[in-house]
């Protein structure tokens, strides 16, 4: 296994089809299915907590960045959606067929921001590592143990 700054853990949990109990450092999370899928809706589902790292990595980018600043930035919210589109529908895609998958991220920043904060602001969101991680080419090397 390679240096990783993060190791996180996903196990079955003891009841449900689809219930895992992800260990993430010091912290315990459970992740399901919705029940209209056979799970038993106890937890986000890996769309819901891949949402959530986009979401949470922009607002802490966002966030340091304005600080570092010392702009007045009150609150960010960042709202998120998931969904499977045609290729075809996409402007700026290089895909052309089949399905692609779109994530799409509204960003809220309140406080008394000029109209050049929040665009370098918006561009900033840009710049977190998962956003830069999911925009990259990929590899998941994936092995069995004995």
């Amino acid at each position: 296994m390679s240096d990783s700054l993060y190791q996180v853990i996903v196990e079955d949990a003891p009841t449900g089809a689809f219930t895992e109990i992800v260990r993430a450092g010091r912290h315990v999370l459970t992740a399901d299915e919705p029940q209209a899928v056979g799970g038993n809706d106890l937890g986000p589902g890996p769309y819901e907590y891949l949402l959530a790292a986009l979401g949470t990595c922009t607002a802490m980018t966002i966030r340091m960045y304005a600080r570092q600043k010392g702009w007045p930035l009150a609150k960010v919210t960042v709202r998120l959606n998931h969904a499977r589109v045609h290729a075809e529908d996409c402007a700026t895609c290089e895909t052309r067929e089949g399905k692609i998958d779109r994530m799409e991220r509204v960003l809220s920043l309140e406080g008394p921001l000029d109209d050049a904060q929040r665009q370098r602001l918006l561009e900033i969101a840009n710049k977190c590592p998962v956003h830069r991680t999911l925009m990259a080419e990929v590899t998941i090397p994936t092995r069995l143990l004995p």
